[in-house]
C-alpha cells in the first residue's frame, strides 16, 4: 500500500472500546485519548494502562489522556467511540473533524449508517467506519465501512492502519449491523425467547450453546457481556432497518433496561455479578 498507517491517532471516548483501542494504538504510535470530564479522563486512563498490560507492545507511555478537544489539531485519525446514538454521534464527529482539520475521522458505530453519520457531522469526505469488536485487546476483526463521498486515500490508510495493530480488516457494506451483527443479534434475541417459551434457566440455555455448539459464550453471557441497554440500542437499529421481526428486542430485554439491570456493567442482567 502507498499510505503509511496513520501516527497520531486520537480515541474520542471513555468506555471498554475505546480504552481498548487506545491502549491497543500504543502499539503503534503515542496515542490521545479524550475523554468527557475530567472524572471520566482519570476512569479511562486507569482503564487503558490496564488494558495495556494484555496488549503485546502496548505502552502506556504512549497514553496521553485529555478533555481538551484543542489537543486534537495535530493528529492524522481521530476516532469516536461514544453512546450508540445519532445525535450524540454526529455531533462529536462535527466537532472533533473542526479541531483536527487534517484528520481523517471514523465512528465505531455497531448499528448506525456510516453514510448518514458522515453527512450530518458535514466532514462526509474524511470519515468512515471503523467497527472493532469487545474486548478490543483480544478480539481480531475489524468491520470497515467506506460511504461514497470518503476521499480516496481513506480506504489505503484505514486497511494499513489495522493491519498495524494486528487486526484483520474486512471490507462491509453500509447497512444497519454490517455483517456480524445483522447475524448475531436474532440468534442473540431467540435464546431469550427461548427462555421465556421454556422456563430454562439462562446457564441451562448457554450451556447447551457452549458444551453442543461449541461457542466460547453463551448467548445470554454474551448479551450480559454487551450490556443489555446496547443490544435494546441495535435491535432497535436493526429492526428500523430490515423491518424483520426477528432483530426486534424482546420484552424481556426492554424490561430488564427499564429496571436498571444492563448485565455485567451493572451488577445484573440474566446473571448476578455481585
Amino acid at each position: 500500500m502507498s499510505e503509511a498507517p496513520y501516527k497520531r491517532p486520537a480515541i474520542a471516548g471513555s468506555g471498554a472500546i475505546a480504552c481498548g483501542l487506545a491502549a491497543t494504538a500504543t502499539t503503534t504510535a503515542s496515542t490521545l485519548l479524550i475523554a468527557r470530564s475530567d472524572a471520566s479522563a482519570w476512569r479511562a486512563e486507569e482503564q487503558a494502562v490496564a488494558a495495556c498490560a494484555k496488549i503485546e507492545g502496548a505502552d502506556p507511555g504512549r497514553l496521553h489522556v485529555t478533555t481538551d478537544e484543542a489537543d486534537l489539531a495535530d493528529c492524522d485519525i481521530v476516532v469516536e467511540s461514544v453512546i450508540e446514538e445519532m445525535d450524540v454521534k454526529s455531533r462529536l464527529l462535527s466537532r472533533l473533524g473542526d479541531a483536527a482539520p487534517g484528520a481523517h475521522l471514523a465512528t465505531t458505530t455497531s448499528s448506525l449508517p456510516v453514510g448518514d453519520i458522515a453527512e450530518r457531522c458535514g466532514h462526509p469526505d474524511r470519515l468512515f467506519g471503523l467497527h472493532v469488536f469487545n474486548p478490543v485487546p483480544r478480539m481480531k476483526l475489524v468491520e470497515l465501512c467506506f460511504p461514497d463521498r470518503a476521499n480516496g486515500d481513506v480506504r489505503e490508510r484505514a486497511l494499513a492502519w489495522c493491519a498495524s495493530l494486528g487486526k484483520t480488516a474486512v471490507e462491509v457494506p453500509d447497512q444497519a449491523g454490517f455483517v456480524v451483527n445483522r447475524l448475531l443479534f436474532p440468534y442473540l434475541f431467540d435464546a431469550v425467547r427461548m427462555l421465556e417459551r421454556t422456563g430454562m434457566s439462562a446457564g441451562e440455555v448457554d450451556s447447551c450453546m457452549t458444551l453442543g455448539a461449541g461457542h466460547p459464550m453463551g448467548p445470554l453471557a454474551l448479551l450480559d457481556f454487551v450490556g443489555l441497554d446496547v443490544a435494546q440500542a441495535i435491535g432497535e437499529a436493526l429492526r428500523e432497518d430490515s423491518g424483520e421481526a426477528a432483530h426486534q428486542p424482546p420484552d424481556r430485554i426492554i424490561e430488564m433496561v427499564g429496571q436498571g439491570k444492563l448485565g455485567r456493567k451493572s451488577g445484573a442482567g440474566f446473571y448476578d455479578y455481585d
